[in-house]
């Protein structure tokens, strides 16, 4: 994709911007299937990769299966996190029974049960560290990470600060039980693509 001179100097001139007016801009910048996220004021913005949307389909069923296909689990959808300029869209949320979005038709992080990233190569570090780290500190119960780049799913629960007290990692291939965590959900890794 080319950006246009003008289009970068504009976009340079963010600084003043509210969250909502840099999504705003960023998403008539950039075409569909590239992720936006605003992480501590810094953009990052990532294509799609064949693989992280298989692992995406694969869990999203799963969730269906076992909560029904009225619970509300969503992808990709933007959830803005306490601190500065923090605008995520985790690749999956899981949100508790009766939450109602607010009026942006968002929902809040307290409303959040499950989030899930799927790891992408250039955006790891985020899903492992600052992400992370806002997700406890919001107190989603359990946080899980799909990474077809080790071949590893790790779940975190019981969120105390900017850290979970509890985790657990599987191999692609075996369940991964989070009852422990908090969650009545078994999660098959079986067909899990790898990278």
């Amino acid at each position: 994709m080319t950006v246009v001179l003008d289009d970068r100097i504009e976009m340079a001139e963010i600084d003043d911007l509210s969250l909502d007016e840099m999504f705003e801009r960023l998403e008539e910048a950039f075409p569909e299937g590239f992720k936006i996220e605003i992480i501590e004021g810094a953009v990052f913005v990532s294509p799609q990769r064949r693989t992280h949307g298989q692992i995406i389909r694969k869990i999203c069923r799963q969730l269906e299966d076992q909560f029904g296909e009225d619970a509300e689990i969503d992808v990709d959808m933007r959830i803005d996190f306490p601190g500065y300029l923090n605008g995520f869209c985790p690749d999956i949320i899981k949100v508790v029974d009766g939450a109602e979005p607010n009026d942006d038709d968002r929902f809040a992080p307290h409303d959040i049960e499950l989030t899930v990233e799927v790891i992408s190569r250039k955006t790891a570090h985020n899903d492992y560290g600052p992400k992370k780290a806002l997700y406890a500190r919001a107190g989603i119960p359990v946080y899980l990470i799909a990474d077809p780049y080790t071949g590893k799913c790790h779940a975190f629960g019981g969120p105390d600060g900017d850290t979970y007290e509890n985790e657990m990692t599987v191999k692609f291939g075996d369940p991964l039980n989070l009852k422990p965590l908090g969650l009545d959900f078994t999660l098959s890794t079986e067909k899990f693509p790898r990278d």
